[in-house]
């Protein structure tokens, strides 16, 4: 029997709550937008963000961004089964370019096209009246950059769960931080999500990579590892007050 979509995401949304409380992520009167890969992940947090505001009570506005282009430029058709999902969603969405400084060079390194493609993101979202940029990462990501930290920074910390930016006037989120990648796998396949863009063909060499097969090796050995450097990330890291 196939699992239920609505039933697993009772459970889910049980930590992503646990993650918005905690962290102080969303307050009445915000306006949340989704940074959306089209990747397991960005769906996931999607389809659950739009699940909670509708049992809350004081329902938040939801918009879904997602950004044409990778380190190869902006210049990538468009996915057709990602974008005929999200206009059926009957969620409000935006499909941008990648938005680029005159002269930049290409194909870009990983943290350059991360870069414009956070810049773009909040640019958007600023533009349309949002002021809460959420993201996909998910325990797993939280791990594998405590890791990837330790390895070449020498510092335990993770990413922030939730980070203000230019003054308070816009936030970035990260609500699956409790909610592991094993869990939104089978979430996913039980919402049927279309199937994700093709990967920018520099993400095989990406670092995270490798802290993922770290990860994996450490695991046989120490079956907690990756939710022991969640632990770790979390706690060493400069979170901000709420």
């Amino acid at each position: 029997m196939a699992p239920d979509p609505e039933r697993l995401a009772f459970w889910l949304l049980k930590n992503v709550d646990k993650a918005i409380r905690e962290f102080g992520m969303i307050a009445e009167g915000d306006r949340v937008a989704v940074a959306v890969s089209g990747g397991k992940d960005s769906l996931s947090l999607l389809r659950l963000l739009d699940l909670r505001r509708r049992r809350i009570q004081h329902p938040y506005p939801l918009l879904a961004i997602h950004l044409i282009g990778d380190s190869r430029g902006p210049e990538i058709p468009l996915h057709a089964p990602l974008v005929d999902y999200l206009r059926a969603s009957q969620i409000e969405t935006v499909i941008e370019p990648v938005s680029l400084a005159e002269g930049e060079e290409l194909p870009m390194g990983c943290q350059r096209c991360a870069w414009n493609r956070r810049r773009t993101l909040l640019q958007v979202a600023h533009d349309r009246g949002y002021n809460v940029v959420a993201f996909g990462h998910h325990a797993d990501d939280f791990a594998e950059t405590t890791l990837l930290n330790l390895l070449y920074s020498a510092r335990a910390e993770t990413m922030l769960p939730r980070g203000d930016y230019f003054g308070g006037l816009m936030r970035v989120i990260r609500p699956l931080c409790y909610v592991t990648e094993g869990e939104i796998r089978r979430f996913a396949r039980a919402c049927g999500f279309p199937d994700p863009p093709p990967a920018c063909p520099q993400s095989a060499n990406s670092r995270r990579q490798l802290a993922g097969a770290l990860l994996r090796l450490a695991e046989t050995g120490a079956q907690d590892a990756r939710v022991n450097l969640l632990r770790a990330g979390l706690k060493y890291t400069a979170l901000p007050e709420k």
